[in-house]
This record gives C-alpha cells, structure tokens and sequence, in this order.
C-alpha cells in the first residue's frame, strides 16, 4: 500500500491517541503518537485533504519505504502492536486489547475416550477464507468446521495411545471492533505462483455471530453479551496480486450515509455502492442490441472488499464518542492551530496574489557573483537575486525609493532593463524603461513587460561609477548605442568570469574595444584576444568567432548579446590544455555530468565519483571506471543503472554495449539520476552474458559451515551439471558422497531439483539454492519408511502466536513405529543441541500452519499423510524452540538487491 493510500486505514478516530503523552518539543516526524494525533486533528477540523507525510516519517521510513507496496492488514497489524507498546505505562495502557482483543480455544476431542486438549489464544483480526464460501458466515461455518482424526491420522492421547478424535476451533470471546480480513491472496501449488481470488463474496450490513444458538461459541463463552455487529468500513483491493490501489467506504458516524475516502478525494455513496458492488465476482455488460439473441460478455471484477470493520452494537456508544476540544493537550492545540494560521496565511497570500507583483531585480554583482559558479550560460539565475512583493497601484517611481534604501544607489543613478525571452530560448536585457513607462503603476508595467498570467517582472539594474567608485548618471542611450555583457574564459584554469559590461556603438568595431577589454581582463594594453558571441546552449550549444575588423552591426550584435573573449590561443595551446578555446569549454560544460559510483555490493554508499561528458559512450565510461578501479580490462567492468523511485539499483544490469551513451544510462523514465553501480567481474561481460550463474549455499555435511559459491555454467546445462561443478570446489565428507540441490524460501524447502532439470530457468533472486550431501540412511529407504520435513519455528507473541520459522530446514528419515522419543534423540545427535536446551525444545506435529504438539510415546510416522496432498511444505515436523542461532553472513534471499521487504515501524 503505497503512501497516500494508507490513508484509508488510519481514519478511525480512537479517542486514547490524543491521551497518550506528548510534548511541545516533541517533532510529528520523530513521535508516533504525535503524528497520529495530528493527523487525527487536522482529519477533524480541516476542510480539505489530509497529508500521512509526517506519520510515515515517523515511522522511519526513508522514500523507499514509503513507496513500497504494502499490505495493508499487515501495516494496521503492525500499527496495532507499536501503539501497543507506547501506550504501556500511560493513562491509555491496553486500549488496543480492549478494542480490538478476542479469544478462541483450539480443541482436540476424543470420540471413543474421555480425554480433550485445548489450548486459548488471542487474535486482533480474522482471516476469512473466500475461495468456497458465500458469504462471511459461510467463512464462518469452515472456521470452526470440525476436522476428524482418523485412519492414519489419529490423535495420540496421553495414556490411551492413538484415538479417533475431533479438532476445532470455538470463539470464547468477539472484541468490541472485530477487523475481518478476507483471504483474497493465496499460493496456487498447481501454477507455483501466488494469485488474487476475485469470487464473488458477499458480507452483511448486520452480522450475527450469535446465530443458530451460538453455534460458534465455546461452552466457556458469555452468553449474557449479544455479539450482534454492525458494519463500520469496507476497505477495498483494486488490482492483481502484484500491485493495486486501496481505497475506503466508511460510515464514521454508523448512519445510513457511506463516504468513499480514496486517496485526497472523498465523495458520498449509498449502501449499494459500499456493499453490492465491492462483492467481487462477475458483472454483465449491458447488450448493445437487445433484439438480438446475444450472449452477455461478462468480466471479472477486480475491484473487491479486502478488510472489513464491524463493531459490536452493545459496544457502539462508546466507540463511537465525540472528540472535543478538552480531550486534546493544550500544546498540541496551540502548535496546530499555529500551522493552521500559517496554512492560512499563505492561502490568503495565494489568493490575494492578483493584487501583487513579484520584482525581481538583477545587479552586476549578480552576475559576477554567479557566472562561472552557479551557472555559465545566459547571465543570472533569476531565482537567486533580490526580490520585492509590491502591490501592483504601487507607482514604479515609489518602487524606485525602496530599491534606493535596499542597495544605497540614489534614484536618479538607477535605470532599469527589461528582460526578454527571445526565440532561441535564452533570456537576455532587452531595452531600458523610458520615463512615461517609469510613471505607471508596477501592475501597468509588468503588463506591458509579460504575458498576463505571469505574476513577476524581472529587471536589469544598470549603475555607472566614476573613477570614485561613486554613481553617475546614467548615459544617454540611442538607437546606435549596443549594451555588450562580456565573459573572459581562461583555458589554463578552465575558468568562465563576468568582467563586465560596455556601449557600443553599432557602426563600430571590436578593434576599438581590445584595450577595454585587456584592462577589464587584466591583461597588458596589446595582448592579443579573440571574440566568441554566445548565441545559445539548448538542444546545443552555438558559440561563433567574431570577426573584430567587422562592424558590430555586421556581426548582427544587439542589446543584452554576451561576448565570450580569451588570450588567442598558441597553436601548442591544442596539446597543452583540455578545453583550448570558449566553444570547446562551453560544449564541454553543456556536456558534463559527475557520477556517483557505487559498489553494487554496497548500494548506499558513494564509492568515488567521475567528471565525464553525456556525450561519453559505453567503452568510454567502463574505461574511466576500469581506470579509477585499476582494473586491466574494461570489459570487467559491469554497471547497474540507478532507479529514482525506490533509490536502488535497477533489477538488471545494463547489458555489454547495451545503450550507446553516458546519458542514456542515467535516464529513468522522465528524471535522470546521476548514480551508477559498478560490478569488478572476473571475466568479460560478454563472455559472462553467455552464461547462467547461479549463487549456491553449500552445507557441509560434518561441520557447521555454510559456503556460498558462484556456479557459472552455459544457459542449456543441467542441475547435474552444477552439482558436477560444485563437488570440484567443496570438501565432502567421503569420495563418493552424492550431492543434492534444494530450493530453500523463507526457511521452508519448497523444491528438491531433479538432476536432469535445465538451469536457464532457475531463479536465485528469489529463492535460496542449497547444495548438500544426501545422508546414507536415505539412499536405502525400507518400505515403510517416510522421508518428512523438519523445521524450526516459534511462536511471535506479538503477532497473535502465529508461527514464525527460523533457522536451517533439513529432511529427515522416519521409521515405522518409531516413537518421538527415539527421533528426538537421532535429532539431538543430527543438530547437536546440549541437553539443557534440547529439554526445552517442543515438538509438534504442524498441518497448514496449526502446531499439533506431540507426545514422547507418540508415533511419529501415522501423522504424516502417504502422499503429499498440499506440498511436503504444508506438512512438517516443527521443532518448536527461541531463535538463538547467530544470524548467517548471508541472507536467505540472495537477489541482488531487496525485492520485498516486510512492513516495519522503527522508531
């Protein structure tokens, strides 16, 4: 759920936020209860959209995060928990449990004996199966839907041995705001991919978890409290399983009135709107034709309810309470009711912008202070000069008396030019302001100086000074008269300066200047200088001699022209400098861009960076970095490039001579970067683009070692193959030790490869590959022997005990009527786990992600089905125990870069 959507999730006003403890030092970015009760706050009082920037700041989240998609019951869940923990130890500790807290009992029941296990376990939302069922009470029914235990399945009950049993699930307790979330992603094992369930699903405005007698309480369940629910909010998944937008109907005050909140944007809508249309399923175009015996085309929705609210009727005066002003702290009301006025101001100043021009005033000092640092083409960066907001009946002569308190030059030394945008896109002064022009209004003049809807008047401030370094008069300026701006280029520091400006006369020549312009430069009376005109710089660059023995009218030089000049070169001069002359150093400027290089390995930190040109190609570029690397060939050398969204390396490097220039690398969609990420290879590039290598965690077999190793082999190898190639790199525990390669996710195994099974096709970005030496007892399997999965897994307390495996899956082999006991040792032996901790460990027999605990005398082998019916995975033997193992130097995903990450609060 990317940012400006999450805003759907976060508009239910919990009246304890603005009772948790904060203070006006406190920074909405640095405080999550701060951010969260400004959001609320300004959700309450403002008349327009409500930003979630300084929540998600809060968060810690950087820009990457916050475009992430996330799920968004997985962001509500984890929400929950960190106001959880900042509410302990304040007025407000365990609101969330009271709000959103229920329990259930997971039972186990013996049908021939008396003997029943149960366990009690809390939850802050439920997940619905959608796929099979109807309707939410239909998901219901499947819920607490008997399972029973029989045939090789029994349940092995202390003292009785295996037993036909019944297991279920019973509600003790529904929280006051029940959270559904409807199971529309799951894992398709048939297509090995994760898809959307778009059925049709249907949910009720009144929900009755009550009915039928209380079919779906415990017999511990208090039967005095009516869980009769009414609904809340409907949040909703447009889209596919690999991204989509999430918007929101909400009824915040439980009338007959829904809103639908999407992004900024919130509108009114009926019942049907909220309800009907966001069941999924299929929906008929009307016929163009009715006459006609057509077929109606249908299509399916994509568009479905995700989450649904419900708060309990009993309950529903209490949560839904009025905020007022005493429930919120004084600091925080002074500190948004000071953002509001702010806000208010710059809305009034918006608004009243019509009755004010914005005067830009640019200065000699302007233009020595900027060209050759801040900017080299055209004179001034407009944004960086002093500017005046004058109301527009404002005569400009009364503006004149400001700018004369503002820079000390007394109004009659002042004249004022006027800027123009002329047709090769560069802005240059373009005429003075005569006296009847300097009698109107500000308003009249930037009429008459812009196009209408243009709000700022941009200005050339022209001062002469005497010998004195006093004002003078400005001089008299006819048609005959050229206002010349002149930049001096020396090739020998690569350096571009403004040296100052000159009239002109327009029948005159360059030769009568060259001793002005050797005293502006510094340079002896008769050195010799050559003239370049700078006519303009975009798409390229036009910079042309002048002829100095032509007339400056020949030469077609006008008001506001930049005349770029420099000692005239030596004919060494070519060898002796890079940029020998303005228009080679000017193309070069045009050009230039500094890169930031980045080792792949460390995508976060600049490793060096390189002056280079756009205009660079491929073998240009990997030469210089090739170079700076010390690296021999640059053909070594592999680049990544840059995404500007998520700030990461692009998932696949650029291919050998794959672009042609410098600037085609650092462009991504319509911004360019100036990141670039480099690889050192140990072989060619195109050699290695004719290869498929696989990054491999080899576990040795007697020692707890894990090594990851590259396999690079052709495209049209094998599995074989690579196992063939790894056995010459690693150490086996015995000459004819025979190697397996497995497919490890999130530490389940998932896949164990054939041999014969191509390599072009195997995905390492994603999964880890593990190599390992398949164990002599396996290779001579007796005819009842199993072959199970086993792995770890605790319980995360802050995740309602869902499981969480951690930890080096492995298989293992079962025999008949081997008992826990006895595999309990062979895996004490196999982990070599001291007996003190091994004590504590737990085992559970674990089928769809419900832990069935086991007994000592229990069989282990009748618990596991005789065929894999959902996946080996589905089915395993968990070893239940904390999670104390260092972490590996590597990760379990080894992609080249994080492709998903889980949401996560850090602050």
């Amino acid at each position: 759920m990317t940012r400006g959507r999450r805003r759907v999730m976060l508009v239910s006003r919990i009246k304890a936020v603005y009772h948790m403890p904060t203070t006006e030092n406190d920074i909405p970015s640095g405080s999550i209860p701060l951010a969260l009760q400004s959001l609320f706050y300004k959700l309450q009082y403002s008349d327009t959209s409500v930003s979630t920037k300084e929540l998600t700041k809060s968060f810690g989240w950087d820009t990457y995060d916050s475009f992430m998609q996330h799920d968004a019951q997985e962001l509500n869940r984890v929400l929950c928990e960190k106001l959880e923990d900042k509410m302990k130890g304040t007025v407000v500790e365990g609101t969330i449990q009271q709000l959103f807290e229920g329990h259930n009992i997971n039972y186990i029941e013996c049908i021939n004996v008396d003997y029943k296990s149960s366990r009690k376990e809390s939850f802050y939302d439920l997940q619905l199966d959608v796929k099979g069922c109807r309707d939410v009470y239909a998901s219901f029914d499947k819920y607490v839907e008997v399972e029973r235990l029989e045939g090789d399945n029994k349940y092995h009950a202390e003292q009785y041995g295996l037993q036909d049993a019944r297991k279920g699930v019973l509600f003790i307790d529904f929280p006051p705001v029940l959270q559904l979330q409807l199971k529309r992603f799951e894992y398709d094992f048939m297509r090995d991919t994760m898809v959307k369930i778009n059925d049709r699903y249907e949910f009720p405005l009144q929900l009755d978890l009550d009915r039928d007698n209380g079919k779906y309480l415990s017999p511990d369940a208090d039967r005095t409290v009516r869980n009769v629910y009414t609904l809340h909010s409907v949040l909703v998944h447009s889209g596919g399983v690999h991204g989509g937008h999430y918007y929101a109907f909400i009824r915040p005050t439980l009338s007959d009135q829904w809103f639908k909140f999407d992004d900024e944007r919130v509108t009114k809508e009926d019942t049907k709107r909220a309800l009907e249309e966001q069941y999924g399923g299929e929906e008929e175009l009307p016929q163009v034709n009715p006459g006609l015996n057509n077929t109606p085309f249908k299509f399916t929705k994509y568009s479905n309810a995700y989450m649904l609210v419900y708060i309990r009727e009993c309950d529903k005066d209490k949560i839904i309470c009025n905020v007022d002003e005493k429930d919120i702290a004084e600091h925080l009301r002074v500190r948004l009711k000071k953002e509001q006025e702010e806000k208010e101001q710059k809305k009034k100043e918006k608004a009243e912008a019509h009755l004010y021009t914005i005067i830009k005033v640019a200065r000699d000092e302007d233009l020595v202070e900027q060209i050759g640092r801040v900017i080299f083409f055209d004179l001034v960066d407009h944004d960086k000069v002093r500017s005046f907001r004058i109301q527009k009946q404002i005569p400009f002569n009364t503006f004149k008396e400001e700018v004369a308190k503002e820079f000390g030059i007394p109004v009659q030394f002042q004249r004022f030019w006027l800027w123009a945008k002329r047709q090769n896109q560069t802005y240059r002064p373009n005429r003075p302001l005569s006296p009847q022009e300097e009698a109107q209004s500000v308003g009249q003049l930037r009429e008459v100086s812009n196009k209408p809807n243009n709000a700022e008047l941009k200005l050339f401030l022209e001062v002469e000074f005497g010998l004195d370094l006093r004002p003078l008069l400005p001089p008299d300026k006819t048609k005959e008269d050229i206002l010349l701006f002149f930049k001096l280029y020396e090739p020998e520091k690569q350096e571009l300066r403004y040296v100052g400006r000159l009239f002109v006369k327009a029948l005159g020549k360059p030769t009568e200047i060259l001793t002005k312009l050797n005293k502006m430069a510094g340079f002896s009376p008769s050195e010799e200088i050559e003239l370049y005109e700078e006519i303009k710089f975009e798409p390229s660059v036009m910079c042309e001699h002048i002829d100095k023995r032509l007339t400056f009218r020949s030469s077609q030089l006008e008001d506001g022209d930049i005349i770029c000049y420099q000692r005239s070169p030596l004919l060494e001069s070519a060898d002796r400098f890079w940029y020998p002359d303005v228009p080679s150093f000017l193309e070069y400027v045009h050009n230039r861009q500094v890169v930031h290089f980045r080792s792949l390995e460390k995508p976060k930190e600049d490793d060096f960076c390189l002056e280079l040109s756009k205009l660079h190609t491929y073998d240009d570029v990997v030469e210089r970095v090739a170079h700076q690397l010390g690296v021999d060939d640059p053909s070594k050398i592999r680049l990544t490039s840059h995404n500007c969204y998520s700030q990461q390396p692009k998932p696949q490097p650029i291919k050998y001579r794959g672009v042609e220039h410098l600037s085609d690398m650092l462009i991504h969609y319509n911004q360019t970067s100036d990141i670039l990420y480099y690889e050192a290879l140990d072989i060619p590039l195109p050699e290695l683009q004719g290869l498929k290598t696989l990054k491999v965690a080899f576990h040795h077999a007697t020692k707890d070692e894990v090594v990851i190793h590259s396999i690079r082999l052709p495209k049209n190898s094998t599995v074989g193959d690579v196992i063939n190639e790894l056995k010459s790199k690693v150490e086996l525990s015995h000459p004819k030790a025979e190697l397996r390669l497995l497919e490890v996710f999130y530490h389940k195994i998932y896949k164990i490869f054939p041999p014969s099974e191509k390599i072009e096709n195997i995905n390492d970005q994603y999964w880890t590959l593990r190599a390992e030496e398949i164990p002599e007892e396996e290779k001579s399997l007796g005819p009842h022997d199993r072959l199970i999965h086993v792995y770890h897994f605790m319980k995360d307390p802050n995740q309602n005990q869902m499981l969480q495996n951690f930890g080096e899956p492995f298989l293992f082999v079962i025999h008949e009527s081997e008992t826990l006991a006895e595999v309990k040792v062979r895996i004490q032996k196999k982990l070599h786990v001291p007996d003190e901790d091994f004590s504590k460990w737990k085992f559970a027999f674990i089928s769809m992600n419900r832990p069935d605990y086991l007994e000592d005398s229990d069989i282990v082998s009748t618990r596991f089905q005789k065929r894999d019916v959902y996946g080996a995975w589905e089915q395993y033997l968990g070893l239940e125990h904390s999670d104390a193992t260092p972490k590996r130097a590597y990760s379990a995903n080894q992609n080249r870069h994080a492709f998903e990450k889980p949401v996560k609060i850090y602050n």
